[in-house]
């Protein structure tokens, strides 16, 4: 049975996305964060993401000058400065002072993490790419910060969805929604009576 549909204009209607502040600048007189939702993973091995942004934007200059930043995952705590962040400029405020967040010294990287924040992805640019309105910031994950309160030592594994991440559709900020199902579910059940046959 066909579904009815209507012709909608094109536009970026993938969502939901995450809502990150990228905070970036080498020196304590020029760190300033940025909230993004143009960004992702585009590679595995090596880990490879991406953010991209508009190059009148205060915090292009900073990333393209120093070639590094850090992704600053959001949880509902962080969605009043995730908003503010990506507002105001940062040519005419000091960001970290005015959303009362802690810039600590990174890993690997010049650009600052936010404390605050349950987990900090440190990258180094590797390439950029005008698209249109927005450069393409490629770059390579070199480190890795993440809140110990949030690690399962018996599995491995961060439950990143206990810190309550914040998302991104259409103009508005969510939580992270219930969990109906993991990797691998819709085949799991098949494949656990298989090996039960074979037996």
């Amino acid at each position: 049975m066909e579904k009815e549909k209507i012709d909608f204009k094109p536009g970026t209607l993938i969502y939901p996305l995450p809502a990150v502040m990228v905070s970036c600048g080498k020196h304590n007189i020029d760190h300033n964060i940025i909230t993004i939702a143009w960004t992702g993973t585009v590679n595995s091995k090596p880990p490879r993401c991406y953010i991209s942004i508009q190059p009148i934007r205060h915090s292009h200059e900073l990333v393209k000058k120093y070639g590094d930043f850090v992704i600053n995952l959001t949880t509902e705590p962080l969605a009043k400065a995730t908003d503010w962040c990506g507002v105001r400029s940062g040519r005419d405020y000091d960001k970290f002072k005015e959303m009362e967040l802690t810039p600590q010294p990174a890993q690997k990287v010049n650009a600052p993490i936010i404390a605050e924040s349950p987990m900090n992805i440190e990258c180094q640019v590797f390439d950029i790419i005008n698209l249109g309105s927005h450069d393409m910031f490629l770059a390579d994950v070199v480190a890795v910060n993440a809140d110990k309160k949030f690690y399962d030592e018996k599995t491995g594994r961060f439950d990143l969805a206990g810190s309550n991440p914040v998302s991104y559709i259409h103009g508005r900020y969510f939580e992270t929604g219930q969990r109906i199902g993991k990797f691998g579910y819709s085949v799991e059940k098949k494949e656990k009576m298989g090996r039960k046959r074979k037996k």
